[in-house]
Formats: structure tokens, sequence, C-alpha cells
């Protein structure tokens, strides 16, 4: 395994230790990372559903918005977002305006629409982050799905009603 590969696999781990903290404080079962070039963790996201029911307040947008308003345009286009669930169409939008140059993400979209089914608190896009980055103006690397049975646990009796 080459050292890219093992050093995404570590921070999508950490990704997902942030997703089993999103769910033990209350929230959905997704967690992001923001990682410079360096390998310096930047920014930690939760979901961020509770308390106000805010269905925009997934991991990757809240960290796009931390992004922007604390990070320079220099750092964040080397910077890696590391999530442990693909980053749905709004958040893919947030990444890309953010200026993140690269996205590494566990669970794919399209899994995740099987696992939520019609859940009323996650009616899951199908559209793949890879479409919504490649209709921009700017190169967002995507790397993912990976480790995907793992993130796929994160979400084991979530979603069932």
């Amino acid at each position: 395994m080459s050292g890219t590969a093992e050093r995404d696999e570590q921070f999508l781990r950490l990704s997902f230790a942030v997703a089993r903290r999103s769910l033990s404080n209350g929230n959905h079962p997704f967690g992001c990372i923001v990682v410079d070039a360096d390998g310096r963790v930047l920014i930690e996201t939760e979901n961020g559903y509770m308390p106000d029911h805010d269905a925009t307040a997934h991991a990757e947008r809240l960290a796009a918005t931390q992004a922007c308003r604390t990070l320079s345009r220099e750092v964040l286009a080397e910077a890696t977002l590391y999530s442990s669930a693909e980053p749905c169409a709004m958040c893919a939008g947030a990444i890309y305006w953010a200026g993140i140059g690269r996205v590494v993400y566990g669970l794919s979209e399209h899994r995740l629409r099987g696992i939520t089914g019609d859940h009323p608190e996650n009616p899951t896009l199908d559209l793949p982050c890879r479409e919504v980055f490649a209709s921009g103006q700017r190169s967002t690397e995507v790397v993912g799905p990976m480790l995907e049975g793992e993130a796929e646990a994160l979400h084991d009796g979530v979603w069932s009603r």
C-alpha cells in the first residue's frame, strides 16, 4: 500500500471517529475533518442536525463554512476533506465554493440511500459528488468510496423507525 493510501485510510478512520461522536451526541452518524498538505488536522465537524432539526447542517457543509472563515485560499486548495460518507450535492457545492482541493470519502451516496431508504430525516440524493465537481470550473480530486464496510457499520440500526 502506498503512503498516500495509508495516510488516506488513517484520516478517513479519524472522520469515522468524529461520526461516532456525532451519534453519541444525538446527531446522525456523519463526520468529517479537513487536513492540510502537511497532515495537520485543521477542522473537525460532526453532523449538526440537532437540536434545531437543521437539515442543512451536514458535517461537510459545516466544515466548508468554517474553512472559508478561517483558512486562506492557498491552504484550502492544498487541503483534503475526509468524510465518513460521500458529500451530497449540497455539500459538494459548499466544498467546491470553499476551494477545498481534494475529497476522500467512505460510504458512497448510492449505498447510503440503500441504508436510509425513505427515512424523513435523510432523503438521500443519489448524485455522485464527482458529477457536481465535474460541472465546476476548478478541479476537485475525489477518492472513494474507501473503507466502505467500516463506513457503513456507523449506520447500523440508525435509520430503522
